[in-house]
């Protein structure tokens, strides 16, 4: 079960965080030297920033929500329980862009 860029997954982010859907931005590597998947979390508060990037309706989201760029984050594969969907090509180029930005890239 290798997460591929793109890709949402429900994952395990802890007590606190609970179980959420997760959008996959770390690149597809085969033979990692660290077993980790860095991700950006799914989130139904819109703040309207530059931080965050509106997914739109998907048909495997049961709410409209936004790509939190600021909540960047890495886990082990294991807690990624179960892949959601793909998400579009042109939305994902924008997730890309308020990454560079929020990191200053």
């Amino acid at each position: 079960m290798k997460a591929k860029p793109g890709e949402i997954w429900l994952a395990d982010l802890g007590l606190a965080a609970k179980v959420r859907p997760v959008l996959v931005v770390s690149r597809y590597d085969p033979d990692p030297p660290r077993a980790l998947t860095i991700y950006l979390p799914l989130t139904t508060q819109n703040r309207g920033s530059r931080y965050e990037v509106s997914v739109g309706p998907l048909p495997f989201l049961d709410r409209t929500s936004v790509v939190n760029v600021q909540g960047i984050g890495a886990l082990i594969e294991p807690r990624l329980e179960r892949k959601l969907g793909q998400l579009p090509a042109d939305t994902f180029a924008k997730v890309k862009e308020a990454l560079r930005f929020a990191l200053e890239l």
